[in-house]
C-alpha cells in the first residue's frame, strides 16, 4: 500500500475529528466546564498539527492534484476551494493567538478572538472535507490516488 495515497483520506478523517473536538469543546465552555474544554482544545490542536504534517507531506510528494470534475461543478468546487484556502491561511495564526491567550490566562482576550476563531475553524475543517469528497470521491483523479 502506498502511504502517500492514504494521506488525503487520513486528512479528511482528521478534519472530521477536529470539528467534533472543537464543537464539544465549545459546548463544554458554554456549560462552564473549563477543564474539559481545555483538554478537548489540546486534543483539537494536536489533531490539527497531525493534519498539517500529513497535508504538507502529501503535497510535497504529489504537488497539486487536478480537479477532474467538468461543467457546472467546476465553479462550485473552486469557489469552495478558494474560500477554504484563504481561510485556512488565516486560521493558523488565529488558532495560535487564541491558544496563546488561553495559556497566559488572558481569558477576556481569548474569548474575544475565539468568537471569530471557532466558526472559521469549523468552516475550514468542514470545507476541507467537502473539497476532499469532491476531489477524491465524486470526481476522483485519474492518478490512482483515490
Amino acid at each position: 500500500m502506498d502511504i502517500i495515497a492514504v494521506l488525503p483520506h487520513l486528512q479528511a478523517g482528521l478534519n472530521v475529528l477536529t470539528v467534533c473536538l472543537i464543537s464539544v469543546a465549545y459546548y463544554n465552555i458554554r456549560q462552564d466546564n473549563r477543564a474539559v474544554h481545555r483538554k478537548l482544545m489540546i486534543a483539537a490542536l494536536t489533531v490539527s498539527a497531525l493534519f498539517m504534517v500529513s497535508y504538507l507531506t502529501y503535497h510535497s510528494q504529489v504537488g497539486n492534484v487536478k480537479f477532474a470534475g467538468e461543467g457546472g461543478v467546476r465553479p462550485i468546487y473552486f469557489t469552495i476551494l478558494a474560500s477554504h484556502v484563504i481561510l485556512a491561511a488565516l486560521i493558523v495564526p488565529m488558532v495560535i493567538i487564541t491558544a496563546f491567550h488561553a495559556l497566559r490566562g488572558s481569558f477576556e482576550r481569548h474569548k474575544r478572538i475565539a468568537r471569530w476563531t471557532f466558526p472559521i475553524w469549523i468552516y475550514v475543517s468542514v470545507s476541507g472535507v467537502i473539497v476532499y469528497l469532491m476531489a477524491f470521491h465524486l470526481y476522483p483523479p485519474s492518478l490512482g490516488l483515490s
